[in-house]
């Protein structure tokens, strides 16, 4: 029984590790720093940045329920930042442990705020 424990938390440091290398290259496909995606808040300020949005959102995503809306648009404009379209947006909000590897990791170039 003591296996299962040490098993699952394997996977979930193998998972976290995952998607941590997922955010750094993103950000640096993006031209921004990869360490961070280690740093709490300024993490998210960095995608603010990436999607070519004003670092003020980062407000709006800390109000419940606005923080939904905003989210989401924030996933959808870095989909389309890296060209990639409403299919891609839903598999990030959806099924985000294979679609940040697949962004970041994957063959996807980086076209500028929002695909300009």
């Amino acid at each position: 029984m003591e296996n299962v424990g040490l098993f699952g938390g394997l996977i979930y440091m193998a998972i976290i590790v995952l998607m941590i290398v997922s955010m750094w290259k993103i950000f640096e496909k993006a031209g921004k720093p990869g360490w961070a995606a280690l740093i709490p808040i300024y993490n998210t300020i960095v995608m603010i940045e990436i999607v070519g949005k004003p670092v003020w959102w980062i407000l709006l995503l800390i109000i419940p329920g606005v923080n939904i809306v905003f989210g989401i648009w924030l996933l959808n404009l870095l989909a389309k930042s890296f060209g990639k379209d409403v299919g891609f947006t839903l598999g990030l909000i959806f099924l985000g442990l294979i679609f940040y590897p697949i962004l970041g990791l994957g063959d996807a170039k980086y076209q500028g705020p929002a695909g300009q």
